[in-house]
């Protein structure tokens, strides 16, 4: 891995060179792509081992259910394509060939969420968090940043069933080094704080960590949280951080019915009841548009976000 911190890489192209150097390694790893290649980021891998890489052109239903069969035959295969179209077009065949038999398929959303920008609301994959959560057997990862999912691929390879894996389009700073511990199941406390927690996965975790700066010229202490895995969730964090901040705050890049927000609820729910406030797009569809501007558009970026949770503090105890 030769990313450095504070360098912007989008996560797809990070998935594409770690599936060239792990997958390429590991010769039971077939990718499957939807004509996409090239926007998925596994064309490295395609133009290295050609045999093992096998375009179903756009057909993302025949394509998962294939990658059911390989799994079968005792390979791992990698289905890739956009996020909106592998899990929304997928979606029954995943349920039904791949998690009811519970197999070892890998599933690969690329585009997810606003950040796609002008490609609109018909690509911009804000609901696949809750397709994936609610099917037995699945996990979700979404990494933070390019290194986090670079080293996620080892343990994604190392691990058994089926798991969805969701990248965003544009770049995003790099947070971590490349000592970063990547354990499935498992959360980071990337800052530590007693006033408030924000829980954050995906491309909202490095706005969240520039948000919490700006907090603290108010004199607030932010614990800044990167929720990677969203299935398991890190239930033992997520109440630890409840308890220890008067305050606690989600932020997605997804609808915030059925994503993290959701997820951190049912966790507060029944293991710590404690008022909840989730940043995320409101139940709605996104729009065409430079992802910067959709971001302040619905308050996803440092400024909305930093103002929100401002509001929220000083009137949390009316």
């Amino acid at each position: 891995m030769n990313y450095s911190v504070g360098e912007k890489v989008a996560t797809r192209t990070a998935f594409g060179e770690a599936l060239a150097q792990f997958g390429g390694r590991n010769k039971k790893v077939v990718v499957f792509d939807a004509d996409l290649s090239g926007s998925t980021k596994t064309e490295k891998f395609a133009k290295l081992y050609p045999d093992r890489h096998f375009n179903f052109g756009i057909a993302e239903a025949n394509m998962v259910t294939a990658a059911a069969g390989m799994a079968l035959r005792a390979k791992i295969p990698f289905a890739c394509s956009f996020a909106m179209f592998v899990t929304g077009r997928g979606w029954e065949y995943i349920r039904n060939s791949i998690c009811y038999p519970n197999l070892n398929v890998k599933i690969v959303g690329t585009h997810a969420g606003i950040l796609t920008g002008e490609d609109g609301a018909t690509h911009q994959a804000l609901e696949d968090i809750a397709l994936m959560r609610s099917l037995p057997n699945m996990k979700i990862i979404c990494p933070a940043d390019a290194a986090e999912m670079y080293l996620a691929m080892d343990e994604i390879l190392k691990d058994f069933g089926p798991t969805y894996i969701r990248l965003g389009r544009g770049d995003v700073p790099v947070i971590y080094g490349p000592d970063h511990q990547f354990r499935i199941g498992f959360g980071d406390i990337l800052t530590y704080g007693e006033d408030i927690s924000l829980i954050a996965t995906g491309t909202m975790v490095h706005i969240c960590l520039e948000a919490a700066k700006m907090l603290e010229d108010h004199g607030l202490k932010v614990m800044v949280v990167n929720i990677s895995t969203i299935k398991p969730i890190d239930e033992k964090l997520i109440v630890d951080c409840a308890q220890k901040t008067k305050m606690v705050v989600t932020a997605e890049d997804h609808n915030i019915i059925g994503g993290l927000g959701s997820a951190v609820s049912e966790v507060l729910t029944e293991h710590y009841p404690a008022k909840l406030h989730r940043i995320g797009m409101e139940d709605r569809f996104g729009e065409s548009g430079k992802p910067a501007d959709l971001y302040k558009k619905y308050g996803l970026d440092v400024q909305g976000v930093y103002e929100r949770v401002l509001t929220w503090w000083e009137n949390r105890s009316l």
